[in-house]
């Protein structure tokens, strides 16, 4: 390879936001409590750049010549992972993310349920489909946006993932965001929520404002599959998609 070559890509690697390379498994470590955004109402500062411990293993970044390339080498990466026991606990493949490289708009959910851990896509049941609704409401489709989720492999019966399993898991998608580069995240549910914020909030107290995360404006909201039991919550997550719309169309 010539130095124009390399040259090259660690241009590439800087506009992707990779700062380094390291194999150092400090840097799998988890922001500390005292360092999670801060919410503030409707509008917030830009977040602070990632430090390493917000970062997974960088070097299979370091070469990507743009965000597909980038999103392919955190998978490949990641590979047929046994980081954590839940390799071990039935799950059947890796669900990654999918979606548009380049979105303004990324969606992270908890975990893959039964049909996502068979068809290896986020959000593919009932829950997904009215997640495509949701979608749809405010003008984009499942193209436009990038779905991921905290956790790449479903958990045995759909229970909460297991603080050590996002240890393991969580700075997959930490590179996942900061590949992307999404203008608005928005957090379903609980479990996505709370862990992405560092709290113990409940989702009703934490919707309906905004969050400075990682260069974006995150807001929570309910997950669709509390929506499949809770119907008449419809109309809060529609004020929350109207807000999204409107962080979405604001000027940079």
């Amino acid at each position: 390879m010539s130095r124009e070559d390399i040259d090259e890509h660690l241009r590439f690697a800087a506009e992707l936001g990779v700062a380094g390379v390291s194999r150092d498994p400090r840097w799998r470590v988890r922001r500390a409590d005292g360092d999670r955004p801060q919410s503030v109402p409707r509008v917030s500062p830009e977040c602070p750049q990632p430090g390493p411990a917000d970062t997974a293993d960088t070097a299979p970044l370091a070469f990507a010549r743009n965000q597909t390339e980038a999103l392919a080498a955190v998978r490949a990466d990641i590979g047929d992972c046994t980081r954590c026991k839940l390799h071990t606990l039935g799950r059947r493949q890796i669900v990654f993310g999918v979606g548009n490289p380049n979105a303004d708009l990324m969606f992270v959910g908890e975990a893959p349920g039964a049909d996502e851990d068979i068809q290896g896509e986020p959000f593919v049941g009932r829950a997904g489909q009215l997640l495509t609704k949701i979608i749809e409401a405010i003008g984009l489709t499942r193209d436009d946006v990038y779905i991921a989720n905290v956790i790449k492999c479903r958990p045995p019966q759909n229970r909460n993932p297991e603080p050590d399993e996002v240890d393991r898991c969580e700075p997959f998608l930490f590179q996942q965001i900061d590949i992307v580069k999404p203008k608005v995240i928005v957090a379903l549910g609980k479990f996505g929520a709370q862990t992405l914020l560092r709290t113990l909030d409940p989702i009703s107290r934490l919707r309906g404002r905004v969050y400075s995360y990682r260069g974006a404006k995150l807001v929570p909201t309910f997950h669709p599959a509390y929506l499949l039991r809770n119907p008449a919550s419809k109309r809060e997550v529609w004020e929350d998609m109207k807000l999204v719309r409107s962080l979405l169309n604001a000027e940079d």
